[in-house]
């Protein structure tokens, strides 16, 4: 793994933005995401919006979760959700590399009662789902959704303990650290999909800024046999990175989501058949000048 000294004293980052012609995305934005000395605090911003990182839309609900350099769980403070964006801290004790994290796991799909088609709620998850669906439903069918929201900050040196993967879903084992990106040295990051090399993720990259621009500057990559990509960063700030098995929705598809694309066709529609399970990784990444 590539690892940089840390610099000292990294400003706070920017709220950013994202085309409002695409569908709702979730992200989170560190205070920091690389920080000196040995007892720091960061506080962190997340919400699903039109625009990536101005509140616009709704909050992540989902409760957040931390794990320390050492690979135990740190605590999350002060946890508000508001009408756009929910906001937390966390408490930096120890030195290395903290992942923060929101994990949305729920089942969804249908079932038939008295010949008449209904869907299971939104929001059911594996331990309710006997729950919701009433005695004498037939035609059951149901899929598994899987979003990781996750960022990463450094306190002092990078370490690696908090990217052990825990084998299901879309996961990221830099080969480049998150922490240590630069202008003009290309990151390469290895994507899992339950705990193997997943070829032919789509990766999307698209840099903050574009509520003051008109050049979208998106990149859209795929990984490569072993899970690999290798990404270039053409000017300093915060990016925003996608990955799913899934082609990304073209723009004016819309429609509310957790930064995944449409539930399985290569165009984001619906598709014939049983529900198809839906995987996606989000995280937001600060590149600094060389």
């Amino acid at each position: 793994m590539n690892l940089r000294t840390p610099l000292i004293a990294i400003s706070a980052v920017a709220a950013l933005a994202a085309p409002a012609a695409l569908a709702h995305r979730m992200w989170m934005i560190a205070s920091s995401t690389t920080v000196s000395g040995t007892d720091n605090w960061v506080t962190v911003d997340a919400a699903v919006s039109n625009d990536l990182f101005f509140f616009d839309h709704q909050p992540i609900r989902v409760v957040p979760t931390v794990t320390q350099p050492d690979g135990t769980a740190g605590t999350v403070e002060n946890h508000a959700v508001g009408k756009f964006r929910a906001t937390f801290d966390v408490h930096l004790t120890q030195q290395g590399t903290y992942r923060i994290g929101a994990v949305s796991q729920n089942v969804f799909g249908s079932y038939k009662l008295n010949g008449e088609s209904k869907m299971i709620p939104r929001g059911t998850t594996a331990d309710k789902l006997a729950s919701v669906i009433p005695a004498g439903a037939t035609d059951v069918q149901t899929s598994e959704s899987l979003s990781r929201n996750e960022i990463y900050v450094t306190q002092g040196a990078p370490t690696t303990t908090v990217f052990k993967p825990a084998g299901k879903g879309i996961e990221l084992v830099p080969v480049t650290h998150p922490n240590d990106l630069v202008v003009g040295e290309a990151a390469t990051f290895q994507f899992l999909l339950d705990g193997k090399p997943a070829p032919d993720l789509f990766v999307t990259v698209i840099p903050g800024g574009i509520r003051y621009r008109d050049n979208l500057k998106q990149q859209d990559l795929k990984t490569g046999a072993d899970g690999k990509v290798s990404i270039n960063w053409p000017d300093p700030g915060l990016y925003w990175l996608n990955v799913t098995p899934n082609r990304p929705r073209e723009e004016g598809q819309g429609g509310p989501g957790m930064g995944a694309p449409g539930a399985g066709s290569p165009q984001g529609g619906r598709p014939a058949g049983p529900p198809q399970r839906r995987v996606s990784y989000v995280t937001t990444l600060e590149v600094l000048a060389p």
